[in-house]
This record gives structure tokens, sequence and C-alpha cells, in this order.
């Protein structure tokens, strides 16, 4: 056990280490727009999800030698292209859109590292199903946002003070030889089908179940839609219409990690009789504030209103998805929807948002997303402490707000400024701070 949680731990640590790394090294190169921000977020989920998907296939279709082999080839292949320093040969050499350029200065500077962090958690989780037949890997995955929660907080606090950006790649780099050696080490003890003390039937009790059906397949993917929506759609309100606050996007993306971490580390934590009618308010404050003073509401109130909402709607989202979690058997298919939605959250805003939308649409919409979504997930569902009449006759009001809602963003869209004002779209030269 100790060996997958080590393991599993670093990867996680490096995976989010790298991320602001990487941005902080490229941002002078494209202008220091948000562009920078939201693209290389949208390249780490998609990456994330080649991960998932590279972890799936390997589980799925490989015997357990050929994982080892295949695994320790592509860990192999992986430190040729050591350190992650990016490449100057990237920087932007006139106006426009940067993010097919980022995307491509990302692929070929941290890509293959990045994809075999990324598959670590849900490939060693089922190596660890597999050898020990137990039934609760997932706090495997609840440890691997803790290690992601602390690298991303440490890297303002003690890696960016201390480290010149250039001696961050060389030491990260280090730390990855590090992990590939305790990830082939870990392949290696996993190469068999079963460990030969683990009864069979014991085995086979623990992590097998019923295949998850299409309906719920989709569902797993709008919960992490919904909430990868809301994250990014968050952070870029905040850092470009709150307040010049240095590394702001740091608080949003530790409050979806935290509503990780508390929904899969424990099924107690997320109770549905706590946190199902702090929905309604919470999404009802963040749509006052998107438009409240013009848009302009003073930062005393925007950032605890937006912290405090993403918190409740990501629990939401997370603890639903802990909730519906299948057996370990399917959990790599499990993971690899998880990813689907984050890849396909992080589109809509980085990508297609900008280009359909002439006003900052998408967290307005992400918050009519949620609304609907925790109407869908919990219409049928019984809750403790709450009557069957409470609960329904909430969600009815969320329904109602969710379309009050979605119309008054309609009627921005259209030009119409008494409920939100029509705010350009200035991704490509706002400062990120």
């Amino acid at each position: 056990m100790l060996l997958y949680a080590l393991t599993i731990f670093l990867s996680a640590f490096l995976l989010f280490q790298v991320q602001p790394m990487i941005a902080k090294f490229i941002l002078p190169w494209f202008g220091g727009s948000a562009a920078v921000w939201s693209a290389a977020l949208l390249f780490f989920q998609l990456v994330l999800l080649a991960g998932y998907f590279y972890a799936y296939i390997v589980i799925r279709y490989l015997k357990p030698r050929q994982q080892f082999w295949v695994h320790a080839s592509l860990l192999a292949i992986s430190l040729a292209t050591l350190p992650i320093v990016p490449s100057p040969v990237f920087r932007a050499t006139g106006g426009g859109d940067p993010t097919a350029r980022i995307l491509l200065l990302l692929a070929a500077t941290v890509g293959l590292p990045y994809t075999l962090l990324s598959a670590t958690s849900p490939l060693l989780q089922a190596w660890y199903v597999r050898r020990t037949g137990s039934s609760v890997p997932y706090r495997l995955f609840a440890l691997s946002n803790f290690g992601s929660m602390l690298a991303l907080l440490s890297f303002p606090f003690i890696v960016e003070p201390l480290l010149p950006s250039r001696q961050q790649a060389y030491y990260w780099s280090g730390g990855y030889v590090v992990f590939a050696a305790l990830c082939l080490f870990a392949a290696y003890v996993s190469r068999n089908a079963a460990n030969p003390a683990a009864e069979p039937a014991v085995v086979a009790e623990t992590v097998s179940g019923p295949r998850p059906a299409a309906s719920q397949l989709l569902l797993w993917v709008s919960l992490s839609a919904c909430a990868s929506i809301l994250l990014v759609s968050v952070t870029n309100h905040l850092s470009q219409n709150v307040a010049p606050i240095p590394l702001l996007w740091v608080v949003p993306l530790a409050i979806y990690l935290i509503t990780f971490i508390l929904s899969f580390e424990s099924d107690r934590i997320y109770q549905r009789w706590i946190f199902l009618p702090w929905v309604a308010p919470a999404l009802g404050w963040m749509s006052y504030a998107i438009y409240a003073n013009e848009g302009n509401l003073h930062i005393r109130y925007a950032i605890p209103i937006f912290a405090v909402g993403l918190f409740i709607c990501c629990m939401l989202c997370h603890g639903e998805l802990a909730k519906r979690r299948p057996a370990p058997q399917y959990l790599t298919l499990f993971y690899l929807m998880v990813s689907v939605g984050g890849a396909l959250g992080g589109v809509f805003v980085a990508l297609i948002s900008p280009r359909l939308f002439k006003t900052f649409l998408e967290l307005p919409i992400g918050l009519t997303f949620c609304g609907t979504l925790a109407v869908i997930v919990l219409w049928d569902v019984e809750t403790p402490r709450l009557k069957v009449w409470t609960v329904r006759a909430g969600l009815l009001i969320l329904t109602a707000g969710a379309a009050y809602l979605a119309y008054t963003q309609y009627q921005g869209r259209e030009g119409y400024t008494r409920y939100l004002p029509v705010v350009p779209r200035t991704d490509l030269g706002t400062k990120f701070v």
C-alpha cells in the first residue's frame, strides 16, 4: 500500500507543480494575457483525459505483464524529454489568438511526462485492486488530490519566491526521475495477475459489480463538466473583472481540489441534507455578483461570494460523483468519464465561448447548468432529515431560478442591459495576474 500511495502522491504533486510553473514561464512570451492561463488549463485538461484514456486502454485490453512492459517503455522514453525547459522557438511572433501556439509549446515540452503522471492514479489504483482485492481504492484518489492541492499552494508561497523559472524546471525534472523509478517498481511488483496470498473468491466479490449504464456514464460526464465550467469561468471572472491580485487564480483551483478530497475521502463528509439547501442561495449569490455595480462588485464581497459559491456547487458535483462511483472493476472507466467531463468544460470555456459569445456568458451558463443538474440528480433521491416535499419544493424553486437566469443571460446576449451589462470579451488583451 505504501508504494502505491507514495507514487500516486508524488505524481499528483508533480502534476500540479508543473501547471503554474510552465504557465508562469511562458507568460511573458505571449503578452501576459489571460488567454495564456486559459489555454494552459485547457491543455492540461486534455492531456489529463489522454492519460486517463491510456490507463483505461491498458487495464482493459492488455495482460498484466504487457502492462508492465508498455508502461516501463513509455517511462523510459519520457525521461529523454527532460529537462522541461520551453524552447524559445515557440515565442509569439505577432498578434492574434495564441492558443494554438501555446498548446503546441506545452505538448512539445511536457506532453509525454504529463500524460504518464495523469495516468498514474487510475492505473495504480487498478493494480492495487488486482493485487489485494481491496474494495476501497478511491481513498487513493483523495490522496492524489491532496498531493495536487499541496503542490498548488506550495508554488506561489515557496517555489516561486525562492527559485527562478529555469531552476524550477530542473528541480521538477529531478523529481520526475524519482517518480519514474517509483512507478517502474510499482509496475514491476504488479506485473502478475493477482497476489497469490489473496483469496480469488474475495477478490472477485470485492472488485466486481454491474456494468454502468449509458445514462450513468452521461451523468458522470455532466457532473464533472459542470464543476469544470464553474472552475474556469469563475477564475476568468475573478482575474479579469474583480481585482488585480497576484495569483488570485489559485483560490478557485484550491477550492475545486478540496471538494474532490472531501468527497472521495469519506462518504460521511458529503451529506445531501447539509449541502442541498445551500445550492440555491449559492447560485443566487453568484448570479447577483456577476452584474452588481455593473459587474464590478467590491472585492470585499466578490471574492468570498464566488469562493463560497464555487465550494458549494463543486461539493454538489463531486459529492454526487463520489456517491455514484462504480465497483472498483470499472474505476478506470469512471475516471475516464470524469476526465472527459473536465475536458469538455475546459473546451467550452477556453475555445467555444470566446468564439460563440460577444460577452462573458460562460459563467452564467455554468450556474444555470448547475441548477438544472441539481434538479435532475436529486429529484428522486431520499434525503435524511429533509422531508420529501421540502426537497422537491426546493428543487422546483431551483428550477425556476435556473430558467430565470437562463432568460436573463439570453437578454444580455442580445444586447439588453437591464439584468446584465454587456461586457466585451478581452481574453487576448486583459492583463493576467
